[in-house]
Protein backbone atom coordinates (compact mmCIF):
# COMPACT_ATOMS: atom_id res chain seq x y z
CA UNK A 1 0.00 0.00 0.00
CA UNK A 2 0.96 3.72 0.24
CA UNK A 3 3.78 4.28 2.79
CA UNK A 4 1.70 5.93 5.98
CA UNK A 5 2.50 9.80 6.51
CA UNK A 6 5.35 8.66 9.55
CA UNK A 7 7.89 5.89 9.03
CA UNK A 8 7.69 3.88 12.10
CA UNK A 9 11.38 3.28 13.59
CA UNK A 10 11.41 -0.07 13.90
CA UNK A 11 10.72 0.06 9.56
CA UNK A 12 13.06 3.29 8.72
CA UNK A 13 15.39 1.93 6.58
CA UNK A 14 19.01 1.50 7.38
CA UNK A 15 22.66 1.89 5.57
CA UNK A 16 25.50 0.78 7.79
CA UNK A 17 29.53 0.38 7.20
CA UNK A 18 30.41 -1.23 10.24
CA UNK A 19 29.25 -4.42 11.25
CA UNK A 20 29.01 -3.34 15.19
CA UNK A 21 26.71 -0.55 16.24
CA UNK A 22 28.61 1.58 18.59
CA UNK A 23 26.70 1.99 21.66
CA UNK A 24 27.60 4.95 24.18
CA UNK A 25 26.32 6.04 26.85
CA UNK A 26 24.84 9.78 26.96
CA UNK A 27 26.99 10.37 30.17
CA UNK A 28 30.34 9.65 28.19
CA UNK A 29 29.19 11.32 24.67
CA UNK A 30 30.93 14.29 23.62
CA UNK A 31 30.92 16.24 20.38
CA UNK A 32 34.40 18.07 19.11
CA UNK A 33 33.92 21.14 16.62
CA UNK A 34 37.46 22.49 15.53
CA UNK A 35 39.79 23.34 12.72
CA UNK A 36 39.26 26.43 10.77
CA UNK A 37 37.30 27.98 13.94
CA UNK A 38 37.65 30.74 16.41
CA UNK A 39 37.00 28.96 19.54
CA UNK A 40 36.91 25.26 19.30
CA UNK A 41 33.77 23.73 21.37
CA UNK A 42 33.08 20.95 23.12
CA UNK A 43 29.59 19.36 24.01
CA UNK A 44 28.65 17.18 26.47
CA UNK A 45 24.88 15.32 26.01
CA UNK A 46 23.82 17.57 29.09
CA UNK A 47 25.38 20.74 27.14
CA UNK A 48 23.07 19.76 24.02
CA UNK A 49 19.98 19.21 25.89
CA UNK A 50 19.80 21.98 27.49
CA UNK A 51 20.00 24.24 24.83
CA UNK A 52 17.00 25.21 22.67
CA UNK A 53 14.82 22.45 21.09
CA UNK A 54 14.19 22.14 17.86
CA UNK A 55 11.35 19.31 16.38
CA UNK A 56 10.20 18.90 12.94
CA UNK A 57 8.96 16.25 10.11
CA UNK A 58 12.09 15.54 7.95
CA UNK A 59 12.51 12.99 4.92
CA UNK A 60 15.40 11.26 4.58
CA UNK A 61 16.88 9.28 1.84
CA UNK A 62 19.61 7.42 0.50
CA UNK A 63 21.53 8.42 -2.50
CA UNK A 64 21.86 4.53 -3.26
CA UNK A 65 18.05 4.46 -3.85
CA UNK A 66 16.92 3.31 -6.64
CA UNK A 67 13.93 4.48 -9.04
CA UNK A 68 10.91 3.46 -7.41
CA UNK A 69 12.83 2.01 -4.34
CA UNK A 70 12.25 1.96 -0.87
CA UNK A 71 15.31 3.72 1.08
CA UNK A 72 13.34 6.26 1.46
CA UNK A 73 11.51 7.35 5.30
CA UNK A 74 9.68 10.06 7.49
CA UNK A 75 10.33 11.09 10.99
CA UNK A 76 9.48 13.46 13.60
CA UNK A 77 13.28 14.39 14.93
CA UNK A 78 13.51 16.36 17.46
CA UNK A 79 17.16 18.26 18.64
CA UNK A 80 19.40 21.14 18.44
CA UNK A 81 20.36 23.11 15.46
CA UNK A 82 23.42 23.21 14.30
CA UNK A 83 23.41 26.76 12.55
CA UNK A 84 23.64 28.23 16.25
CA UNK A 85 26.00 25.77 17.91
CA UNK A 86 28.53 26.79 14.40
CA UNK A 87 27.99 30.30 14.90
CA UNK A 88 29.37 29.99 18.25
CA UNK A 89 32.50 28.52 17.29
CA UNK A 90 32.63 30.80 13.99
CA UNK A 91 34.07 29.42 11.05
CA UNK A 92 36.42 31.16 9.39
CA UNK A 93 36.85 32.64 6.37
CA UNK A 94 37.47 30.48 3.13
CA UNK A 95 36.46 27.29 5.41
CA UNK A 96 33.30 25.61 3.28
CA UNK A 97 32.76 22.28 4.97
CA UNK A 98 32.54 19.81 7.88
CA UNK A 99 34.35 16.90 7.93
CA UNK A 100 31.81 14.70 10.40
CA UNK A 101 32.97 11.85 12.06
CA UNK A 102 31.39 8.71 13.82
CA UNK A 103 32.62 7.08 16.64
CA UNK A 104 32.67 4.01 14.32
CA UNK A 105 34.96 5.67 12.02
CA UNK A 106 32.91 6.64 9.59
CA UNK A 107 33.52 10.13 7.80
CA UNK A 108 31.13 12.61 5.41
CA UNK A 109 32.02 15.84 3.85
CA UNK A 110 29.06 18.32 4.82
CA UNK A 111 28.88 22.17 2.93
CA UNK A 112 29.33 24.44 5.99
CA UNK A 113 26.84 26.79 4.10
CA UNK A 114 24.24 23.89 4.31
CA UNK A 115 24.38 23.89 7.72
CA UNK A 116 24.26 27.16 8.78
CA UNK A 117 21.34 28.06 6.58
CA UNK A 118 17.74 28.27 7.46
CA UNK A 119 17.25 24.48 7.50
CA UNK A 120 16.59 22.58 9.96
CA UNK A 121 19.94 20.55 10.03
CA UNK A 122 19.74 19.54 13.84
CA UNK A 123 22.18 17.40 16.46
CA UNK A 124 18.94 15.34 16.51
CA UNK A 125 18.64 13.42 19.97
CA UNK A 126 15.23 11.56 19.45
CA UNK A 127 12.89 9.97 16.18
CA UNK A 128 8.93 10.25 16.75
CA UNK A 129 8.89 10.72 19.67
CA UNK A 130 11.40 8.39 21.62
CA UNK A 131 15.04 8.75 22.26
CA UNK A 132 17.38 7.77 18.71
CA UNK A 133 17.09 4.04 18.48
CA UNK A 134 21.29 2.37 18.96
CA UNK A 135 21.12 1.17 15.15
CA UNK A 136 19.77 5.11 13.86
CA UNK A 137 22.60 6.75 15.66
CA UNK A 138 22.06 6.63 19.61
CA UNK A 139 22.68 9.36 21.16
CA UNK A 140 23.54 11.93 18.84
CA UNK A 141 23.29 12.07 15.13
CA UNK A 142 23.04 14.34 12.49
CA UNK A 143 19.93 15.41 10.65
CA UNK A 144 20.41 17.66 7.13
CA UNK A 145 17.29 18.21 5.37
CA UNK A 146 17.88 18.49 1.40
CA UNK A 147 20.86 16.47 1.49
CA UNK A 148 21.67 12.79 0.94
CA UNK A 149 22.91 10.54 3.75
CA UNK A 150 26.51 9.38 2.44
CA UNK A 151 27.34 13.39 3.14
CA UNK A 152 25.52 14.42 5.94
CA UNK A 153 23.62 11.45 8.00
CA UNK A 154 26.66 10.91 10.66
CA UNK A 155 24.96 8.40 13.34
CA UNK A 156 26.73 8.43 16.66
CA UNK A 157 28.79 11.84 15.77
CA UNK A 158 31.39 12.75 18.09
CA UNK A 159 33.30 15.01 15.88
CA UNK A 160 32.69 17.96 13.19
CA UNK A 161 35.94 19.94 11.73
CA UNK A 162 35.28 22.58 10.23
CA UNK A 163 37.98 22.90 6.92
CA UNK A 164 37.72 23.08 3.39
CA UNK A 165 36.35 20.36 0.46
CA UNK A 166 40.08 20.70 -1.19
CA UNK A 167 41.71 19.46 1.97
CA UNK A 168 39.72 16.45 2.77
CA UNK A 169 38.13 13.55 1.63
CA UNK A 170 35.19 11.15 3.21
CA UNK A 171 33.92 7.72 3.80
CA UNK A 172 31.88 7.85 0.22
CA UNK A 173 33.49 9.99 -1.83
CA UNK A 174 37.14 7.80 -1.54
CA UNK A 175 34.66 5.13 -3.37
CA UNK A 176 33.63 7.17 -6.20
CA UNK A 177 31.00 9.36 -5.21
CA UNK A 178 30.25 13.19 -5.56
CA UNK A 179 31.84 15.66 -3.37
CA UNK A 180 28.04 17.51 -3.43
CA UNK A 181 25.03 15.29 -2.52
CA UNK A 182 21.74 17.74 -3.12
CA UNK A 183 18.59 15.35 -2.97
CA UNK A 184 17.31 14.73 -5.96
CA UNK A 185 13.06 15.23 -7.21
CA UNK A 186 11.58 11.44 -7.02
CA UNK A 187 8.65 10.09 -7.19
CA UNK A 188 6.96 6.74 -6.92
CA UNK A 189 4.10 4.75 -7.77
CA UNK A 190 2.92 2.30 -4.79
CA UNK A 191 -0.14 1.12 -5.81
CA UNK A 192 -1.02 -0.47 -7.59
CA UNK A 193 1.98 -2.76 -7.51
CA UNK A 194 3.66 -3.63 -10.86
CA UNK A 195 2.59 -6.64 -12.29
CA UNK A 196 -0.79 -6.22 -10.61
CA UNK A 197 -4.33 -7.62 -11.90
CA UNK A 198 -6.49 -4.85 -11.18
CA UNK A 199 -10.46 -5.06 -12.17
CA UNK A 200 -10.95 -2.56 -15.63
CA UNK A 201 -12.56 0.83 -15.14
CA UNK A 202 -11.40 3.17 -11.81
CA UNK A 203 -8.30 2.28 -10.41
CA UNK A 204 -6.59 4.48 -7.87
CA UNK A 205 -3.03 5.61 -8.11
CA UNK A 206 -1.19 6.24 -5.30
CA UNK A 207 2.28 6.79 -3.89
CA UNK A 208 4.50 9.24 -2.53
CA UNK A 209 6.90 12.21 -4.24
CA UNK A 210 9.78 14.29 -2.41
CA UNK A 211 12.43 17.06 -2.81
CA UNK A 212 13.31 17.96 0.57
CA UNK A 213 14.18 21.85 1.51
CA UNK A 214 12.30 22.94 -2.02
CA UNK A 215 9.42 21.17 -1.80
CA UNK A 216 6.59 19.47 -4.50
CA UNK A 217 3.70 21.20 -6.17
CA UNK A 218 2.55 18.80 -8.76
CA UNK A 219 3.08 15.11 -9.36
CA UNK A 220 1.31 13.66 -12.93
CA UNK A 221 0.90 9.96 -14.06
CA UNK A 222 0.65 8.89 -17.67
CA UNK A 223 -0.93 5.86 -18.82
CA UNK A 224 0.46 4.27 -21.58
CA UNK A 225 2.67 7.58 -23.28
CA UNK A 226 -0.80 9.35 -23.28
CA UNK A 227 -1.45 13.00 -21.33
CA UNK A 228 -0.28 13.76 -18.15
CA UNK A 229 -3.01 14.01 -15.81
CA UNK A 230 -2.52 15.66 -12.30
CA UNK A 231 -2.46 13.82 -9.29
CA UNK A 232 -4.07 15.11 -5.60
CA UNK A 233 -1.71 15.66 -3.14
CA UNK A 234 -2.06 15.89 0.68
CA UNK A 235 -1.27 18.76 3.07
CA UNK A 236 2.25 18.67 4.12
CA UNK A 237 4.13 20.98 7.29
CA UNK A 238 6.57 21.89 5.56
CA UNK A 239 9.24 21.56 2.77
CA UNK A 240 11.08 19.14 3.81
CA UNK A 241 8.71 15.87 3.66
CA UNK A 242 7.87 13.37 1.21
CA UNK A 243 4.36 14.08 0.27
CA UNK A 244 1.31 11.48 -0.66
CA UNK A 245 -0.51 11.73 -3.79
CA UNK A 246 -3.31 10.03 -5.38
CA UNK A 247 -5.18 10.17 -9.05
CA UNK A 248 -8.29 8.03 -10.05
CA UNK A 249 -7.72 6.41 -13.12
CA UNK A 250 -9.87 4.58 -15.55
CA UNK A 251 -8.37 2.00 -17.41
CA UNK A 252 -9.62 -0.41 -20.08
CA UNK A 253 -9.61 -3.93 -19.98
CA UNK A 254 -5.81 -5.31 -20.91
CA UNK A 255 -1.85 -4.05 -20.43
CA UNK A 256 -1.26 -0.39 -19.49
CA UNK A 257 2.03 0.79 -18.03
CA UNK A 258 1.90 3.83 -15.48
CA UNK A 259 4.57 6.36 -15.32
CA UNK A 260 4.44 9.11 -12.53
CA UNK A 261 7.05 12.44 -12.04
CA UNK A 262 6.51 15.68 -9.98
CA UNK A 263 7.19 18.94 -10.12
CA UNK A 264 8.89 21.14 -7.74
CA UNK A 265 7.52 24.20 -5.79
CA UNK A 266 10.04 26.06 -8.57
CA UNK A 267 8.48 24.52 -11.41
CA UNK A 268 10.61 22.23 -12.50
CA UNK A 269 9.86 18.71 -13.96
CA UNK A 270 11.29 15.43 -12.86
CA UNK A 271 13.93 14.35 -15.69
CA UNK A 272 12.96 11.51 -17.31
CA UNK A 273 16.49 10.60 -18.24
CA UNK A 274 17.90 7.43 -16.83
CA UNK A 275 20.58 7.58 -14.52
CA UNK A 276 22.30 5.57 -12.33
CA UNK A 277 22.69 5.81 -8.57
CA UNK A 278 26.49 6.37 -8.79
CA UNK A 279 27.82 8.93 -8.56
CA UNK A 280 25.26 11.18 -6.91
CA UNK A 281 21.39 9.93 -7.09
CA UNK A 282 19.35 7.87 -9.75
CA UNK A 283 17.03 10.17 -11.84
CA UNK A 284 13.85 8.64 -14.56
CA UNK A 285 10.35 8.17 -13.87
CA UNK A 286 9.23 5.19 -11.96
CA UNK A 287 7.30 2.82 -14.19
CA UNK A 288 4.85 0.28 -13.66
CA UNK A 289 3.03 -2.57 -16.00
CA UNK A 290 -0.69 -3.75 -14.79
CA UNK A 291 -3.18 -5.58 -16.07
CA UNK A 292 -6.88 -4.51 -16.17
CA UNK A 293 -9.67 -7.57 -16.29
CA UNK A 294 -13.18 -7.19 -17.09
Amino acid sequence: GVSSWQTANEGFYLIDTAIIKPTIAPADWELRIHGMVEREIRLTYADLVRREITQDWITLNCVSNEVGGDLVGNAWWSGTRLAAILAEAGPKEGADAVLQTSEDGWTCGTPLAVLMDDRNAMLAVAMNGEPLPIEHGFPVRTIVPGLYGYVSACKWVVDMEVTRFEDITAYWTDKGWSEQGPVKIASKIEVPGDGADVPAGEVVCAGVAWLQHTGISAVEVQVDGGRWQPATLAATPNADTWVQWRLALDLPAGEHRLRVRAIDAEGRTQTGAIADVVPDGATGWHTISVTASA
